[in-house]
């Protein structure tokens, strides 16, 4: 292939958007799943009129939008309302997704960060990485830090670091791995040294000689994720 995509994923509070904001920072294509979920949500959209037939309209705020907390709430403590809404939202999530690697490619990119939560539990999406990246941090950091950023108990917060893959598993499959254990600066030279490796690569050189092939090759992508995970 010429232009290949890395997607990277990691924890509730790893860190993954500090390396984020060092990746758009350096002019990486990032493609953010989180935010496109939020779009693909909202009123009158397709995703939005079946989570209401589904989940009522008590998960609505004010303004028509979903209250994600409340959606939230369900979702958590009731596995196959949890696999009912992805259901939902994960074709339209893809379709937005494909756009935007399409766009980025149309813009002369030659990588494209896919920037995906769960990227390890659902397994589907790696295969179509050229490359993995685990942002991580050591369990007691993980606890730490939730409990700090969100105000949480230790047992709320465990339970919300529970209902994910451990990081350690995750890292058994991750073709990389940034440590965020330490401060803001030793992770930023981190992501520096990614990046450099990303730029120097081969298939870097490659996509800059036969934009043809890539061409086809991004449209045999598309087909298979759409066949894999729409139809």
């Amino acid at each position: 292939s010429t232009m290949f995509l890395v997607g990277l994923s990691g924890g509730i509070a790893s860190g993954k958007s500090t390396v984020v904001a060092v990746l758009r920072e350096l002019g990486c294509a990032v493609i953010d799943a989180d935010v496109i979920a939020r779009q693909v949500v909202q009123p009158h959209s397709k995703a939005h009129q079946q989570i209401l037939q589904h989940f009522g309209t008590e998960i609505l705020l004010e303004n028509g939008e979903i209250n994600r907390e409340a959606l939230g709430n369900i979702i958590f403590s009731q596995p196959e309302k949890r696999r009912l809404l992805n259901s939902i939202t994960h074709p339209e999530i893809m379709k937005e997704m494909l756009k935007q690697v399409l766009k980025y490619f149309v813009l002369g990119y030659h990588y494209v960060i896919l920037d995906i939560p769960l990227l390890f539990e659902t397994r589907g999406l790696t295969r179509f990485m050229k490359y993995t990246v685990l942002v991580y941090c050591d369990p007691p950091t993980q606890l730490a830090r939730l409990m700090k950023r969100n105000g949480l108990g230790v047992a709320e917060a465990e339970a919300r670091i529970s209902s994910q893959l451990p990081l350690d598993e995750k890292r058994k499959w991750a073709t990389h791995v940034i440590d965020n254990c330490g401060d803001r600066e030793s992770t930023r030279r981190q992501v520096l040294r990614l990046h450099a490796r990303l730029e120097d690569s081969l298939h870097f050189l490659w996509a800059r000689l036969a934009l043809g092939t890539a061409v086809a090759g991004l449209g045999g992508l598309v087909f298979l994720l759409i066949r894999h995970f729409i139809s």
